[in-house]
């Protein structure tokens, strides 16, 4: 047995790297260890080279809009897609570099290998045992993908070998239509791909309001192919894969796989910490201390399944390195929640979704941006706002978004929830002409005829002046 921790980090991804800041403020009695590459999944596989391909999907697909603006020659323009993705590579390996360095220079501190829980007090790393005080486990996810489709070989895709393909296509499947799947299906069909993409739901990239699924659901078709409401079934035939989902079949030469993440917990020895364990293998952790149980053992990150975002992995691995060293943990107010998936328009959600609200208690404000003046001068004049508000207070509770630019919007919502504002409190603040934000402004007009009404001095009473060049 080696001499004893006060804290050992079970990974190094983002609430590893979050817990590890907070842990190295208060001992030096610490050991991090790491099965597989460092520099985190957003970096390497996930949220910043998705974010690089779909920069240049959107920068090629504008060609469409030039016509328009008086501009000719777009039809010249081409899509080069291996130097597509050898420039996201290329971003990627600067970004992981980064990542690196918050853990370079630790020494005999940071170990790579494979680490096994033997208690709530020991691990197991490679054959040899520590002891420690308390145990951050930060293990994080990996994608999900069936086992018999497996048999495909490097013909079958997700984000962590997407990214590595010299080319693509021209014909690919993808499977799974939330964030992930609406983010990369888009993208590659910007590229000039012949993109189908199936989802057993109704539902896209997580939304739940049935307006906003509809406005979407329309736009993403615009693009692909889109089959919905019918699990997807795959077989090798002649050509390629194919891919049969309900009456809908099609022949494709890549399958992506986007049907969620799984926690990497499987051998991780969590059996030995003597708690109840679900069907997934994981115990119940508290999302205020990240505590399991009363054990000094937290649990954080995408490991834990609460909030697979990375602001949230952050939260909680400041939350876990907080709490390991602590007499008694903290209990921490979590932040608004706040999901925004990048495609166009942006989507996305700000606390919780209108299907989760009690509707007798709810009011909602809408806005289009179809005739949207900003948005009509740029050509994106599509997509839709909800908010939703407390029917006895105009308190703000939250709100889904399909509009351009909605990862600002998005932010706006997120502070005005998390402060507890009201409808009349956002619209006595001032709305720039001519912005996108005057969409959020046409909402909460909405939302007040709803209302009982404010003060007649208050300016939140300010009516549409009914011109749409001016709204």
């Amino acid at each position: 047995m080696s001499p004893s921790l006060d804290t050992l980090i079970i990974g190094a991804g983002t609430a590893g790297l979050a817990a590890l800041r907070e842990v190295r403020k208060h001992t030096d009695r610490y050991l991090i260890v790491n099965e597989g590459p460092w520099g985190t999944t957003c970096a390497r596989v996930g949220c910043m080279p998705s974010k690089a391909l779909i920069e240049a999907a959107n920068a090629f697909h504008r060609r469409h809009t030039f016509e328009e603006f008086g501009l000719r020659g777009a039809s010249a323009l081409t899509a080069d897609l291996p130097a597509v993705l050898q420039r996201v590579r290329a971003l990627r390996d600067d970004l992981v570099a980064g990542a690196l360095q918050a853990t370079s220079g630790l020494g005999s501190a940071q170990i790579s290998g494979r680490a096994t829980l033997l208690g709530p007090q020991s691990v197991d790393i490679d054959g040899t045992a520590y002891a420690t005080r308390s145990i951050i486990i930060a293990t994080g996810s990996r994608p999900r993908v069936p086992e018999e489709w497996l048999a495909f070989g490097d013909r079958m895709l997700t984000t962590d070998t997407l990214f590595e393909q010299p080319s693509l296509g021209p014909r690919i499947a993808v499977i799974g239509m939330g964030p992930m799947g609406v983010e990369i299906s888009q993208a590659l069909a910007r590229l000039g791909l012949q993109v189908a993409a199936f989802t057993t739901g109704h539902t896209l990239a997580g939304l739940g309001d049935p307006a906003l699924n509809a406005e979407l659901t329309a736009l993403l078709k615009q693009d692909m192919v889109l089959h919905m409401g019918a699990e997807a079934q795959l077989r090798e035939v002649p050509g390629g894969i194919e891919v049969a989902s309900g009456s809908n079949r099609v022949v494709v030469d890549q399958v992506i796989a986007a049907l969620g993440r799984v926690p990497n917990v499987e051998d991780l020895g969590l059996e030995t910490l003597g708690v109840p364990l679900d069907r997934r293998g994981l115990p119940t952790v508290d999302p205020q201390t990240q505590q399991i149980g009363d054990l000094p053992v937290f649990l954080a990150g995408d490991a834990n399944t609460h909030i697979p975002l990375l602001h949230e992995a952050a939260d909680e691995g400041h939350i876990a390195g907080m709490n390991a060293l602590a007499t008694a943990p903290t209990r921490f107010r979590r932040r608004t929640l706040l999901s925004i998936v990048f495609a166009d328009p942006n989507v996305a959600i700000v606390g919780p979704r209108m299907v989760d609200m009690d509707p007798h208690r709810t009011i909602t404000g809408t806005a289009s941006y179809a005739t949207q003046g900003r948005a009509r001068t740029a050509q994106r004049n599509h997509g839709r706002l909800c908010i939703y508000a407390d029917r006895a207070t105009g308190r703000l509770l939250g709100a889904e978004l399909c509009a351009p630019d909605g990862e600002h919007l998005a932010h706006l919502l997120a502070l005005a929830v998390q402060q507890q504002l009201t409808v009349h409190d956002l619209l006595g603040m001032p709305f720039y002409h001519p912005t996108l934000e005057e969409g959020l402004r046409t909402a909460l007009r909405d939302a007040a005829h709803q209302l009982p009404h404010t003060r007649a001095s208050d300016l939140a009473a300010c009516a549409a002046l009914d011109v749409p060049a001016l709204e």
